[in-house]
């Protein structure tokens, strides 16, 4: 197979629908641009929202933003927990919702520097293989813990049994693994911001032209000025 294109390049934003992987919204912009196409942090397949996918030679940005803070908005049933953290899992447990209150001591105790143990269903590699694949042949394992920062997570809404939250985050952290913490699963998950690019400049897969790429000039000078007022 010959090399990919260098060009088209630039930075696509995304808007992610639910169903398909990340991956293969990865190969459908691929092939409608022939260029070389990556990503800079992936979503899961019940997940929707931002991706920021790189083309020919902005692929090398992607050091620069795999890093990013990211913000969700999340609803989290808080009756029972699945094996996965979402609602591709089996019930493992069933839990008593908590009052209002005591759910803003629980969320408490999640903001901040945190340790939680990264989920089974992702693509961390334990022994070589992807702990997703494990998790689907029903082979236990204990998962390794991940320190995150947690900068925000505050109830938009709470109806007594899910709970919507606005949740910005350092990179590498796993809002279904805040969501079993809280005795739940996460009901739906949609990525709204990467750093400065947020979900409202992004279009669908399918609008998607090359027309519409960030240059790697301005993609920069976006992180670079993030960066500057977060300093």
């Amino acid at each position: 197979m010959p090399p990919r294109a260098l060009e088209p390049a630039g930075v696509a934003l995304v808007d992610k629908p639910a169903g398909p992987s990340s991956f293969a919204i990865v190969a459908q912009i691929r092939r409608m641009t022939g260029a070389r196409t990556g990503h800079a942090g992936t979503l899961d397949p019940f997940a929707t929202g931002l991706l920021l996918l790189l083309s020919g030679r902005a692929t090398k940005l992607a050091q620069w933003l795999v890093g990013l803070d990211k913000r969700y908005r999340t609803e989290v049933d808080l009756t029972f927990r699945t094996s996965t953290g979402d609602p591709e899992g089996e019930v493992v447990e069933r839990c008593a919702p908590p009052s209002e209150n005591e759910l803003e001591v629980w969320l408490e105790r999640l903001r901040g520097e945190i340790e939680l143990p990264i989920p089974a269903a992702s693509a961390v590699k334990i022994g070589g293989e992807r702990a997703y694949k494990l998790a689907r042949r029903g082979v236990e394992v204990e998962m390794p813990v991940r320190r995150s920062r947690v900068h925000a997570l505050d109830v938009i809404a709470y109806t007594g049994d899910k709970v919507t939250l606005d949740v910005h985050v350092g990179s590498g952290t796993y809002v279904r693994s805040l969501a079993i913490a809280l005795g739940g699963h996460c009901v739906t998950l949609r990525r709204m911001e990467v750093g400065p690019f947020t979900i409202g400049d992004a279009v669908t897969p399918e609008s998607f032209t090359a027309e519409l790429l960030l240059s790697e000039a301005e993609v920069m000078a976006r992180v670079a000025a993030a960066r500057a007022a977060g300093a």
